[in-house]
Parts: structure tokens; sequence; C-alpha cells
């Protein structure tokens, strides 16, 4: 992303339910895009066709596309609502956790062939390649799929995404 070291946050984030998430930048059908992979649950979605004046509002970039992405997989917007206002926030950090970063190179092949086969990072696809990236057992959290492991962190019902209480 081309952030200095004074960019960068050196201090821990503050403690949230979901925690942080690793965002890299990948060339897909020649164009930038942004794969994000929260570190908990796996969850991840791609921004397509990021431009270079996108970068500079990255912080509404990752809400807006969560915010979206938390619809599209049926989460009620209450529950929306508490996650989005967990990164009101964001900062900026280099990273050294392997598990996450072989999970997103394994994303990214994933990412790299589904929207090579769809056509370009145009296709309206890129929605259901999304869904099904996250709907597919992951190794680094015990074979679960991410989207039922965001559920379960906010105590809802992986089926309807419905509050279990």
């Amino acid at each position: 992303m081309g952030l200095k070291n004074e960019a960068l946050t050196q201090q821990e984030p503050a403690p949230s339910l979901l925690g942080p998430w690793h965002a890299n930048l990948i060339t897909i059908d020649q164009s930038h895009c942004v794969l994000f992979v929260n570190d908990k649950t796996l969850f991840n979605f791609l921004i397509p066709d990021v431009s270079p004046t996108q970068f500079s509002q990255f912080d509404t970039l990752f809400r807006g596309f969560l915010q979206c992405m938390l619809a599209e997989e049926g989460f009620n917007q209450t529950t929306a609502d508490k996650i989005l206002q967990e990164y009101a926030e964001i900062g900026f950090a280099n990273t050294n956790n392997k598990s996450v970063l072989s999970s997103m190179n394994d994303l990214t092949q994933r990412y790299r062939y589904s929207i090579e086969k769809a056509g370009s990072v145009h296709s309206c696809m890129i929605p259901q390649i999304i869904h099904r990236l996250n709907t597919m057992p992951m190794g680094a959290i015990g074979y679960r799929f991410s989207v039922n492991a965001l559920q379960e962190l906010y105590g809802l019902d992986a089926e309807m995404g419905q509050d279990k209480t």
C-alpha cells in the first residue's frame, strides 16, 4: 500500500470481539484488488479494481464493503452495526501472523482462479465468488466455514443469521 513506517501504528489495537483484519493488494486480470481477511474467523472479501485515488479513503472503502458483505450473508442490521462500530477508527500495522498469511495466500489463488473463470474483475459473479469462498472449510479455524465462525462469534444461528437467544 506504500505506507511508510511513520504511518504505521505501533500500539496494539483496542480489544474487540472480532479483532484485527489483514489486507493485501493483489493483481487479478491486470487490476489492483484488495483482499481483506479477518484474523479470528477468516471471513474475507475482495474489493475488485481499486484505483489509486481510492487508497486515500481506505478506511471508508473497508467499512462500506464490510457492510455490504454482512448484508449479503444475511446479518441483521443490529449485528452489522455492532461489527462496524468496532472499526470506527482504523490503524495500519505490519504483521507476522503466519497462519492468517497462509490462509490469505490460499484465498488469493482461489480468487484468481474463480475470477478468471468468471471472465474478469467486473463480472457480476463477484458476490457469489466471495460467498463461495466464505463457505468453504478453512483448516486454520478447524475446517469450519468462515461465515459460520463469524456468526458463532456474535451468537447467531449459522443457518439464518438469527440471534440464538
